[in-house]
């Protein structure tokens, strides 16, 4: 009898009316089931947007870019078929959601407005695509590689290695640079002054040897050398040059400046460090007066 009692009584606990949503009671096992199918196809979601994305879409040799945009897309939609499936489930019909998204504009106006802000910026990311996986971007004063778009925020892989994480509004309602946008050639300018001793022609030269001369260096657009301004000690030059990939921006140009030094030592040209020069003037001899001199008698 005890443990019919328990039953009864665990049974009545479950089938406890909790509240009405549409005309449909809401019990605590309808919402326990709901829970329970929902967070299993929230996880097959997951499991297939990853298999998509491993084993399907490449395939099709898309970019990764687009693969990951596909998958996320795949993943939210799928998502959205899975709450609506839930609530079929146990018998609320799908227009009983528009309540649900009543109660949760009641919460967006309480302080959820930062997270529909990022989740809506997340979706612009997806589809407008201003910024993409692999892309090299700043943020912040913070340059790396974005290696995840989520649906809150964006992940960025830093040139320390450091993941940080950005809210997705960063990059809708801020400044970014983005080095791969569109076109991903990027120029380098190097700036060096060679002493007034110097030969022009030698110099100009010796630095259009050192562009030609480097492998990642593009010949289209053409490498330039210009003589930028008449400096204190120094022709100030300019040297120019476009490279493919602009993840290869500081190792491009840490290897032009080391060439440029190589260049001029064998070439006799000199780059000038600033000098300052001193005169040192003699003391004036001070004339003694009249009353000194008698004193001094």
């Amino acid at each position: 009898m005890e443990i019919n009692s328990f039953f009864e009584f665990l049974k009545g606990v479950l089938q406890f009316k909790l509240f009405t949503l549409n005309q449909t009671p809401v019990t605590l096992m309808s919402l326990t089931i709901f829970f329970v199918i929902f967070i299993f196809l929230l996880i097959l979601s997951a499991y297939l947007s990853k298999l998509l994305r491993s084993r399907v879409l490449p395939k099709f040799h898309l970019e990764e870019s687009i693969n990951y945009n596909i998958s996320r897309v795949f993943y939210y939609a799928f998502l959205v078929m899975s709450a609506a499936f839930s609530f079929q489930f146990i018998g609320i019909d799908f227009s009983g959601l528009v309540v649900v998204f009543g109660f949760l504009s009641v919460g967006i106006g309480f302080g959820l407005q930062n997270i529909t802000s990022n989740f809506i910026s997340g979706l612009i990311l997806l589809f407008e695509r201003p910024i993409k996986i692999g892309d090299r971007v700043t943020v912040g004063g913070t340059e790396g590689d974005v290696v995840e778009i989520k649906m809150r925020s964006t992940i960025i892989r830093s040139l320390e290695n450091i993941s940080i994480i950005v809210p997705n509004s960063e990059f809708v309602s801020a400044q970014v640079v983005n080095w791969t946008h569109g076109d991903k050639k990027v120029r380098i300018a190097i700036n060096v002054g060679v002493s007034y001793q110097s030969d022009l022609d030698t110099v100009l030269r010796t630095l259009r040897e050192v562009a030609d001369e480097h492998k990642d260096v593009l010949h289209e657009p053409e490498p330039f050398v210009r003589l930028r301004e008449f400096g204190d000690s120094s022709w100030n030059m300019i040297l120019g040059v476009w490279i493919s990939d602009p993840k290869d921006f500081y190792r491009v140009r840490s290897e032009l400046n080391c060439a440029i030094v190589r260049k001029f030592r064998e070439n006799g040209v000199e780059i000038p460090f600033p000098q300052r020069d001193l005169h040192i003037r003699s003391p004036l001899p001070v004339p003694f007066s009249s009353q000194e001199n008698s004193v001094q008698q």
